[in-house]
């Protein structure tokens, strides 16, 4: 059986112009964070899969939830 997984929408700006990219996350790793962001840079389940320069997030969204892969 395969992990349920949410897509989250991340906004960057790089000198001025915007581009998104959109990750995945565990579900279940989102339990226990009132803030997006705070899961994406401190859950260890979610480090494991990705790095998020902080300083060029403008936003972070959940694009959908329960995908599976």
């Amino acid at each position: 059986m395969s992990e349920k997984l949410a897509k989250v929408r991340l906004l960057f700006v790089d000198d001025g112009a915007f581009h998104h990219e959109e990750v995945e996350i565990p579900l279940a790793a989102m339990e226990g964070y009132e803030r997006l962001i705070d899961c994406l840079t401190e859950e260890p389940s979610v480090l494991k899969r990705l790095h998020v320069d902080l300083s060029r997030v403008c936003s972070a969204e959940l694009a959908s939830k329960g995908a599976n892969t």
